[in-house]
């Protein structure tokens, strides 16, 4: 059975600890919702106070050329480009995933309307991420499609040759599970269908490889594991073979071929900058810039596989001491145990009480969050997020006392606990 002295062994033994003291992370606090908005990484207040002093305070307008402002989008794209398994030049920072999974479903569309207009049907799973679902839903209706909805195990029975595009987020918001990108992908094309992988939950926190995948389109946020700050900007790739078949339906200046030409019509960049649309947030892509550049620092000590090996770790020990320690009060575990199907999180489950539980550990200072379930095939979620960047064993350890106490006491039944605010 695992000690606390255990974990403090293991923090002393770990290679990565030193990448701890990269970020800011407040007194008293385990923060395990970094699958939701990542930690302030040290080096970002000041960045982003220089970038609005010096480069826009005096550098004025002449900072989009001299503090390289205008080049922002495909140099965080270069670096994005290393953690997802692309080569430079083939991924941009730009807008938001939902805005970025508009234009690549509206590409792969047009490229099914002209190779197999038959196919009329867009696959993803039930417990996708609702904004996916949202957006292909508009699209259907638009472009005369169907959105079908599966559960993960009759994915591969639902490529039928009626279906256009195949939608997936690789690993799942509420449960942790993650896709066999390699293998999905494979039995998509064999039966014809493309394939968009949404990475929201994979980029910064396991190992990607798209163009080794055969991926036909990726989209993410950064403002997760990468660490980029809130509403950072998001990110898209498409598969070299596919990035000048058709226009992204934003055509905007920023993605037109020769932006400084003012032309009238709209020719296209080539290559990934057509995914491009309007005028970048160049104070938000400074601060994102200092999220990636901690993954710089995760290179030289191993890297993402050796973050990964320290995630399996981390969630290894914090479903064992859960089952240990918490037995008894009603906790199911949706996670999948398996190594290569799992994320970076590990979701618990519990019939009532879910929602207040949560809360009761973040007064506590244990910030996890709360997914609701749908009353029937999904349950509600007490979810836990684990960046190994930043989070450490014996946080584990706490975490789960933390818990312990709150099951044994029952404080999560005050009714402070139990009042829902706008953002569970």
């Amino acid at each position: 059975m695992k000690t606390l002295e255990t974990c403090q062994t293991l923090d002393a033994q770990d290679p990565l600890r030193p990448l701890r003291d990269l970020f800011s992370l407040p007194e008293g606090v385990i923060y395990l919702d970094g699958n939701s908005l990542g930690v302030l990484p040290k080096t970002a207040a000041a960045r982003v106070a220089e970038v609005v002093t010096e480069e826009w305070g005096q550098g004025l307008i002449r900072s989009w050329n001299s503090a390289g402002w205008f080049d922002m989008p495909q140099r965080m794209g270069d670096k994005i480009a290393t953690l997802i398994g692309a080569d430079a030049g083939e991924v941009v920072a730009t807008d938001s995933t939902s805005i970025n999974l508009f234009k690549v479903l509206s590409a792969a569309l047009s490229m099914v309307q002209q190779d197999a207009p038959q196919r009329k049907i867009i696959v993803s799973e039930r417990s996708n991420f609702p904004t996916d679902l949202y957006i292909a839903q508009a699209l259907c209706a638009e472009r005369g499609f169907k959105l079908q909805l599966v559960e993960p195990e009759e994915i591969a029975a639902s490529l039928t040759d009626e279906v256009a595009v195949l939608m997936l987020t690789h690993v799942n918001y509420r449960t942790g599970a993650m896709h066999d990108m390699a293998a999905i992908t494979q039995l998509a094309h064999a039966a014809g269908t493309l394939t968009v992988w949404d990475l929201a939950h994979s980029a910064g926190a396991v190992p990607v490889a798209l163009k080794a995948d055969g991926a036909d389109f990726a989209v993410g946020c950064s403002y997760k594991y990468l660490n980029g700050g809130p509403g950072a900007p998001a990110f898209v790739w498409v598969n070299p073979i596919h990035a000048e078949r058709f226009w992204q339906p934003l055509a905007g200046w920023w993605g037109h071929a020769a932006p400084f030409a003012f032309t009238p019509d709209y020719q296209p960049a080539p290559g990934i900058n057509r995914y491009l649309c309007g005028t970048q947030p160049i104070l938000s892509m400074a601060a994102l810039e200092c999220g990636l550049d901690t993954f710089a620092a995760a290179q030289a000590l191993g890297g993402m596989a050796a973050l990964r090996q320290k995630s399996l770790a981390l969630t290894d020990l914090f479903m064992e001491l859960v089952e240990q320690r918490c037995a008894g009060y009603g906790l199911g575990l949706v996670t999948p145990r398996e190594h290569s199907q799992r994320g970076s999180q590990v979701c618990l489950t519990r019939q009532s009480g879910a929602f207040a539980i949560v809360q009761a550990l973040i007064a506590r200072g244990v910030i996890g969050d709360f997914r609701a379930g749908d009353g029937q095939v999904h349950p509600d979620i007490l979810r836990f997020g684990f960046t190994p960047l930043y989070i450490g064993f014996e946080d584990v350890w706490n975490a789960v006392e933390h818990l312990k106490q709150v099951l044994e006491s029952g404080e999560w039944q005050a009714p402070e606990f139990n009042q829902k605010h706008t953002v569970t």
